[in-house]
């Protein structure tokens, strides 16, 4: 499953095409792979580097460079081969992967098939607490890696066949497991990452070794930068360029700032208060493309404040959505009314009824009903572009429910997460996805089955779990979606999260750049960006 995840920053409705910039390191740029330039990109600090355990934007932007994926998607969102020579079944239950020949990882260790099974087995094992650990759950034996004291330590259904071909058994058959591939939590890892078999070096994480068209330059430096350079023996689509800096960047606005002076190369999200500005003040370096993003606002459902339903539809009642994806946003996002992106087949307008409506004075009846809290705290993190789209809401909050509400800031994304995963009080709290690969499914499992690997909300229903899991079964795609639309249609009854808006890439560039891309993912292009001259 390739979550393109949560995300940091403040994203913008459909689409693919961001801008890299070369950045003022100089160089040739040059084509094909003979660019000896630098780029520079803008990134939040991420939360973490090993694939199992990356599921937010930031740190999935560096993995796409130091690994290279079994599978990716073509224009009309379905997988082809890129380091995977083949991924055949004939039950949608056991699937053959065969490898292609070539790869290796940038220690020189060659690629195969223990590479992808020891790094699934890891990401499998309760104890590891990895992030992605959810993404394994389809795997054959998978339920005795769980627990605090698991049954075994090793899938049942991952089976090496040669150094190039392994099997995988899923307990039921699964219609997208082919597209999931292409998901972060599948790169493989390399024998030099592990201190012991199932150990993973602690050291690892600093400097992440992988198979991709980028090799790590130094290390991860912290709140600082990520550095990483061509590598050269990699055998797919050599990058245009020799070095990309991916900069730490705690405030939008600075990163803003230093585009607008050529200082840095890309921008992947303009901050929202210069929305209005950005088109004048970056000319033909002002960019928009589709993306799957999805920003919410999510409830603790845990906290008897926000553990009643009618409570988290009345708030949602009292939001104007049109009028902040207009003043605040300028247009450059669309409001949000349903659980799942657009861009994919499924999608449905208005699902969440009544409670995606704004209707000010039902809503206020409604929270004085069902004994709202007298305050209302929504947490963001504050580096990620979020003030005056909260601000909005929590004035409109104010007005419409009569109550004391206000906004919080964490310092960092990942601050914000923490806090949630420990069940600290943080009332309300924005979040967003951006999908891992292209299916309903995508959106609902990891969001909110109960054991989804990005639930921070603690939502749990058995109805919803279980049409996912039929859907996921589903012998065709059109009975999937059924299922899918029929799950999504418990959570407009239970609404564990507010729908806001559908995102677009709306980027920046420097003027040293040129065929900038960025994807439904909000990934930029890595292979394709290159120095204007």
């Amino acid at each position: 499953m390739r979550v393109r995840r949560l995300a940091a920053w403040t994203a913008l409705p459909l689409a693919v095409t961001l801008g890299l910039a070369a950045c003022g390191s100089g160089g040739d740029g040059g084509s094909g792979g003979s660019g000896t330039s630098a780029v520079s990109i803008q990134i939040a600090e991420p939360k973490h580097l090993v694939p199992t355990n990356t599921t937010e934007t930031s740190g999935a932007q560096v993995l796409t460079g130091l690994f290279s994926p079994l599978v990716d998607y073509d224009a009309q969102n379905k997988p082809y081969e890129v380091a995977a020579e083949s991924v055949t079944s004939s039950d949608n239950k056991v699937w053959t992967i065969k490898l292609k020949d070539g790869f290796t990882f940038h220690n020189g260790e060659k690629v195969k098939s223990d590479n992808y099974i020891n790094a699934w087995n890891y990401g499998a094992y309760a104890p590891n607490g990895q992030d992605s650990n959810y993404f394994f759950e389809k795997i054959a034996g998978y339920a005795d890696l769980q627990g605090k004291a698991p049954k075994a330590k090793e899938m049942s259904g991952l089976k090496k066949v040669d150094d190039l071909t392994f099997t995988v058994t899923l307990s039921d058959p699964y219609i997208d497991f082919k597209t999931v591939l292409g998901y972060t939590a599948f790169y493989p890892v390399p024998d030099a990452a592990f201190s012991a078999p199932g150990v993973l070096k602690d050291s690892y994480e600093q400097a992440p070794i992988g198979q991709g068209p980028f090799k790590m330059k130094g290390t991860w430096q912290h709140d600082s930068k990520i550095d990483v350079e061509r590598y050269d023996a990699y055998p797919g689509e050599k990058p245009k360029v020799k070095d990309i800096e991916f900069r730490i960047y705690q405030q939008l606005t600075a990163a803003y700032a230093d585009v607008l002076a050529d200082n840095l190369d890309v921008l992947p999200t303009i901050p929202s208060e210069s929305l209005s500005t950005a088109p004048s003040d970056l000319g033909d370096r002002y960019k928009t493309s589709p993306m799957s993003s999805f920003q919410f606002l999510a409830f603790p459902t845990f906290d008897k404040d926000y553990s009643n339903p009618d409570v988290r539809k009345a708030i949602s009642m009292a939001i104007d959505r049109d009028e902040i994806t207009k003043s605040v946003f300028k247009g450059s996002q669309q409001p949000a009314r349903s659980f799942v992106s657009p861009v994919l087949p499924g999608y449905r307008d208005n699902t969440a009824g009544a409670a995606g409506e704004f209707n000010p004075t039902e809503a206020k009846k409604l929270y004085q009903a069902a004994g709202g809290p007298s305050k209302i705290v929504i947490s963001y993190n504050g580096d990620g572009g979020h003030k005056d789209w909260v601000d909005a809401t929590v004035n409109q909050l104010k007005a419409n429910l009569g109550v004391d509400a206000v906004g919080s800031a964490e310092p960092k994304f990942a601050d914000l997460l923490t806090k949630v995963e420990k069940k600290q009080p943080v009332g309300m709290f924005r979040m967003a996805w951006v999908m891992d690969y292209p299916t309903m499914e995508d959106y609902l499992g990891p969001l909110y089955t109960t054991n989804g690997s990005s639930n921070y909300y603690g939502y749990s229903n058995p109805d919803f779990d279980r049409l996912v899991k039929e859907g996921s079964a589903a012998k065709t795609q059109d009975e999937a979606i059924a299922k899918y639309q029929q799950a999504e249609d418990i959570l407009a009854k239970d609404m564990p999260v507010i729908p806001l808006r559908f995102g677009e890439n709306v980027f920046g560039t420097s003027s040293k750049v040129k065929n900038v891309q960025m994807d439904l993912f909000q990934r930029v292009n890595l292979i394709k960006i290159e120095a204007a001259n």
